[in-house]
């Protein structure tokens, strides 16, 4: 799977918007984010790091490195 289509995944099962998901990160880091901006980031694979733990802060997950065994 691709970040795109997890992020999209979890905002469907959390039933969050990309427009509801840009409020929040603006009110959360202070820094404009838009609907546009968001789906643009996601599409070109684009998205930092520090961008995808805070949208699963928001959504209520941890990002986190799993060993593959």
């Amino acid at each position: 799977m691709s970040v795109r289509t997890d992020i999209k995944t979890l905002l469907a099962e959390n039933d969050v918007s990309i427009t509801k998901l840009a409020e929040r990160l603006t009110v959360k880091t202070g820094k404009y984010y838009s609907q546009s901006n968001i789906s643009q980031k996601l599409m070109r694979n684009t998205l930092k790091y520090e961008e995808a733990k805070l949208i699963g802060e928001i959504l209520g997950y941890d990002l986190k490195f799993i060993r593959k065994i």
